[in-house]
């Protein structure tokens, strides 16, 4: 958690999407039907929507603060303000909110941003700046969810199987620090499984986010695709370990997210078993040693294969070889 030497609110800050514009410079400006982007989701998807020659795209946004705790704060010179960035591209596109008559606690305005500044998956925020013990431009507060602009999906679903947090280990949580000379630590004990990515591995984060040669973008997907490999290991030893059982004793699906990536996995590890028997066998193997480490090549195979390992080798290897053939 991060200490600020101000004070900054502790209230809620909160916003959505209330509206999409695509627009084509002295052509059209066209507001898409509320099917392109989801509150519920928090998404915003503009791949063939409704026209496929936009050139940007106007959000209108509705963000609401506590009011009370402003006017009674240390704050002045209040500024509300939408950020939209995108860490493939290196976009960064801002908007200043309006507060309504009569000091409401709602802010409204549009966010512009032009389809050239951002390539697939840009993350939309709002923070609160003002001018705290006479310094300007202090953040006071921002919103705890994120926005997500898909510049690739149809459907307005966050589609996320795992979220990438990129930290330095050296100067991050104190609980990476012995890790600091890992590329990558996988995390399982959240709503979704993490990896946290090393910043300070030199290289890495730098390459997972590039978007340069067809050389580098095969070598960035294939590295993506080892880290996928190693979260679904990860998740799999976590959810049979975790198996809850019933008054009989046998265990029982986890549900949500966790059921489907258990299924999956078990498809491939016992393929010739039923999902019920499936997941007593597994049960029983992982309370016997000897029959736990017989199956952890099927455990290795079937997380390869749903990390699509395999697919993503083959392309580098084919865009190497082209690669080493023209020069």
């Amino acid at each position: 958690m991060k200490v600020y030497p101000y004070r900054r609110l502790t209230g809620e800050l909160s916003f959505e999407v209330t509206g999409v514009r695509q627009e084509l410079e002295g052509r059209y400006q066209h507001d898409l039907d509320t099917r392109s982007f989801s509150t519920q989701e928090q998404v915003v998807a503009l791949h063939q929507a409704e026209r496929h020659d936009w050139e940007s795209v106007r959000l209108g946004l509705s963000a609401t603060l506590p009011v009370k705790e402003l006017a009674e704060g240390p704050w002045t010179e209040i500024t509300v303000i939408a950020v939209m960035t995108e860490k493939a591209t290196n976009s960064r596109t801002t908007a200043r909110l309006v507060q309504g008559t009569g000091g409401e606690d709602t802010w409204t305005g549009h966010l512009r941003f032009w389809r050239s500044a951002y390539r697939s998956r840009a993350e939309l925020s709002v923070v609160a700046v003002a001018t705290v013990d006479g310094v300007q431009g202090r953040v006071i507060g921002e919103s705890d969810d994120l926005w997500i602009v898909d510049l690739t999906a149809s459907t307005p679903t966050r589609q996320r199987e795992m979220v990438v947090n990129e930290v330095d280990f050296i100067t991050g949580p104190e609980w990476l620090r012995p890790f600091k000379d890992a590329p990558w630590i996988i995390e399982t004990s959240g709503d979704l499984p993490t990896v946290h990515l090393n910043t300070g591995f030199e290289g890495v984060s730098e390459l997972i986010n590039s978007a340069g040669s067809p050389l580098e973008r095969a070598v960035r997907d294939m590295l993506a695709a080892q880290i996928a490999a190693d979260v679904w290991t990860a998740v799999f030893h976590s959810l049979v370990s975790d198996l809850e059982v019933d008054e009989n004793g046998g265990p029982q699906w986890p549900g949500g997210w966790r059921d489907g990536v258990l299924r999956g996995m078990l498809a491939d590890v016992l393929p010739d078993h039923s999902d019920p028997d499936a997941l007593r066998e597994i049960q029983l193997r992982r309370s016997e040693p000897a029959a736990w480490n017989e199956i952890q090549p099927r455990i290795n195979y079937a997380a390869v294969r749903r990390a699509k390992v395999a697919r993503n080798l083959g392309t580098a290897i084919r865009t190497l070889d082209v690669s080493q053939r023209e020069n």
